[in-house]
């Protein structure tokens, strides 16, 4: 087994991973802590955002676009290889539609949120604010990883 087949496979395997995480969040958390009382879903949100900083959660999340850069860099100087192409997009697709999308809009927005407090008039806005626009934000990261795995396991069946 080569180094690149194992690197696309624990790639395609950690954005399967994250997809799952994010499409979570997507179909039924948010949805539940957006029935709770303002006060009450933004302490559960803010509890959520300390706990996902955890190394659990971040090798999953970092793993995979340090997987993902690895492996564009080696699509890149290895073009012609079978599967290149596949395991660029794949990687690409990780890397914007999920790492960075995170660093530069979820992540303002957690920020945002850890510093109201849940039980005034401006947590409630600012929740409100944060359902509307988290939400499909989160949605761009789930199927992002979802389609960055199905590309990386396209090139898998592409070859080494």
């Amino acid at each position: 087994m080569s180094v690149v087949f194992l690197l696309t496979l624990v790639s395609a395997l950690g954005c399967g991973l994250m997809a799952g995480a994010f499409y979570a969040f997507s179909s039924f958390v948010m949805r539940a802590l957006a029935r709770l009382p303002p006060a009450q879903g933004i302490a559960a949100m803010q509890s959520i955002n300390v706990t996902a900083v955890r190394p659990a959660f971040m090798a999953g999340f970092l793993g995979t676009a340090l997987a993902c850069l690895a492996l564009a860099i080696s699509a890149v100087l290895n073009w012609h290889a079978p599967g290149a192409a596949w395991r660029l997009a794949g990687s690409v697709l990780y890397l914007a539609g999920c790492f960075l999308e995170t660093i530069v809009f979820h992540v303002p927005r957690n920020d945002a949120l850890a510093r109201v407090d849940p039980e005034s008039a401006e947590g409630a806005r600012y929740w409100s604010r944060y359902l509307r626009e988290w939400i499909p934000g989160n949605h761009v990261r789930a199927l992002a990883c979802v389609a960055a795995a199905a590309l990386l396991t396209i090139a898998l069946l592409k070859g080494p």
